[in-house]
């Protein structure tokens, strides 16, 4: 379906903007200027001729020198970076506050070079009232108010162009940090998780040469020693122990399955390089793949909350659905959708009394994705009040938290993440309120195979 932007606003800026060009009446000269400016800005890669840059204009185009001052990081105050004169490095001249421009003592026009407002909070230093550097244009003191306003505007496209190369040369030392981070990451994080495992089996072993040595105890039933009541106390004690340990034992294992499963997915190289997730797929039971491990996992949660988990209610069928996704991923949606219905169940009258309970399963959508491309629709129910009409719209944004969820902990990242991750399987997300409370669903194609930007899994 062609999508159409409303576009209003757009066209009356830029009727504004004629206008005011047309006010402006830049001559050839003037107009040539920004032209070759903004093109070499462009072409020049270094900091150093972007900066030479800014002072040949004037230079150039209007036989006036120039010297460009700039907030640097290590001194955050205003200073000479570079001047078609021979002067020496220094402070900026002063200027009166909160003027755009002004005259220096030696009859310098001074004009004050501003960064994008909205984005100041990015710059590697601190701005003061948004004034990120200074053109001075010498003697320009005795300009007329025309070429005045000119060089104003000129200053204006220095800042533009200044602003943007910070936040690039922020951009690349950030990626560079990225770079470093995941291979810190694959041999301090992922390379011990896995020495962990062999940990777990070490002890595993242990424990198993320990009940050995419980049997061969028991074995020696005919001595008299093996008779008496400490000997038997004691055998029923480390039969206990060697019980306890396994329990334990277990439950590692389980807690070391899924956190393996969730940092080699969440910290996954290629999202790093590419700069958002990607997927490595593989054909699964989605029940037995995905959503059983978790249930298993929020169990002893739910129960402590006392919250039932309704499976008569859950409708997942007896026979298997295969999908092809990502398994490591979708266990991370699973994971925190049900870690919102944990969050935010509540007990409700229902015809068999007051009750709080959870209930997960699918269904099939017919052509929901097209004519013969049925979809499979993913629920989570948890009973309690319906989420406010006015939050619906924004409960997958990134950061957003409706009001039911102001006074309970969390960033409101869990279900944009989950969003983002049934996008980029073709899938799309979904709230809708029912009968006794809310449930949050995903829609995924039937045969739920991208045709690009899947990276398969050997």
């Amino acid at each position: 379906m062609p999508v159409r932007h409303n576009i209003d606003h757009i066209i009356k800026r830029i009727e504004q903007k004629k206008e005011d060009f047309q006010e402006y009446d830049f001559d050839r000269r003037e107009d040539d200027a920004f032209k070759a400016f903004f093109d070499l800005a462009q072409e020049f890669e270094s900091d150093t001729d972007f900066n030479m840059l800014c002072v040949a204009i004037p230079k150039s185009f209007f036989g006036f020198d120039a010297s460009l001052y700039m907030m640097l990081p290590e001194k955050e105050r205003l200073s000479m970076v570079t001047s078609t004169l021979d002067r020496a490095q220094g402070e900026a001249p002063p200027m009166l506050p909160e003027s755009v421009a002004g005259i220096s003592s030696e009859g310098s026009l001074l004009i004050r070079i501003r960064g994008k407002k909205y984005l100041l909070d990015q710059l590697p230093f601190k701005a003061k009232e948004d004034v990120i550097g200074l053109l001075e244009i010498h003697g320009g003191g005795k300009l007329d108010g025309e070429l005045k306003f000119y060089f104003v505007k000129y200053a204006n496209r220095i800042g533009f162009s200044l602003h943007n190369r910070f936040l690039v040369e922020k951009n690349i030392r950030h990626l560079k940090f990225v770079r470093g981070l995941v291979a810190d990451i694959e041999h301090n994080i992922i390379a011990p998780n896995i020495v962990y495992k062999l940990f777990m089996k070490n002890i595993a072993s242990e424990v198993s040469r320990m009940d050995g040595l419980i049997e061969d105890l028991e074995d020696m039933g005919g001595k008299p020693a093996s008779s008496s009541q400490g000997f038997r106390e004691a055998s029923a004690g480390l039969r206990s122990i060697s019980k306890g340990i396994r329990e334990e034992l277990k439950e590692m294992g389980k807690h070391h399955r899924n956190m393996s499963m969730f940092l080699e997915s969440l910290l996954r190289r290629s999202h790093f390089e590419q700069g958002r997730l990607t997927l490595r797929t593989k054909p699964c039971n989605m029940n037995r793949d995905v959503v059983l491990p978790q249930v298993d996992r929020f169990l002893d949660r739910f129960e402590n909350m006392d919250i039932e988990l309704d499976q008569n209610a859950s409708g997942v069928p007896e026979e298997e659905v295969i999908s092809v996704v990502d398994v490591g991923l979708m266990s991370q949606v699973y994971s925190n959708m049900f870690s919102n219905a944990l969050k935010y169940a509540e007990e409700v009258d229902t015809p068999y009394g007051r009750k709080k309970y959870i209930s997960y399963g699918y269904n099939v959508v017919k052509d929901y994705f097209g004519e013969g491309r049925d979809g499979l629709k993913y629920n989570v129910f948890s009973t309690g009040q319906h989420i406010d009409p006015e939050d619906r719209p924004r409960l997958f944004d990134d950061r957003f938290r409706g009001k039911n969820a102001r006074k309970k902990p969390g960033t409101g990242h869990g279900l944009a993440f989950i969003r983002n991750v049934v996008e980029i399987h073709g899938g799309i997300v979904g709230y809708e309120p029912t009968e006794f409370g809310n449930n949050f669903y995903f829609i995924l194609p039937s045969e739920n195979i991208r045709e690009a930007e899947v990276e398969k899994e050997n």
